[in-house]
């Protein structure tokens, strides 16, 4: 698989680097952990449609019936520390790193159900 190894060493790394840069680095830090989820998202996502798509039709059906569900199950497996290192990190309530975090997650989701509902022909 191409990109990225996400691992507890990465979030712990984010949540050090929010403490010491502080609030002006804030959005940077955030900004930065989510586009790594994304791009661990996608190739996850991509290892897992290639190898489908060497094998027949029906596993690529199957591909696309349990496709939102993994994607929603790693979207929660990155969520819910994501929220843990914004409320912990934050010298306010963390509402705006949580808006952040979380719509980013609802972005994907949404637009990989997009993506499968009407994908690309080639």
């Amino acid at each position: 698989m191409t990109g990225t190894s996400l691992n507890p060493d990465d979030i712990r790394a984010a949540a050090e680097a929010h403490r010491d840069l502080g609030p002006d680095y804030q959005s940077a830090v955030v900004d930065s952990f989510i586009e790594k989820v994304t791009r661990e998202i996608d190739a996850r996502v991509d290892a897992r449609l290639e190898s489908k798509s060497q094998l027949n039709q029906p596993a690529v059906r199957q591909s696309r019936e349990r496709g939102p569900f993994a994607l929603a199950i790693i979207s929660l497996v990155a969520a819910i520390p994501l929220t843990g290192i914004a409320l912990a990190t934050t010298h306010d309530n963390g509402s705006f790193a949580l808006i952040v975090i979380w719509l980013g997650i609802a972005v994907i989701n949404v637009a990989y159900a997009l993506h499968m509902r009407n994908p690309p022909r080639g």
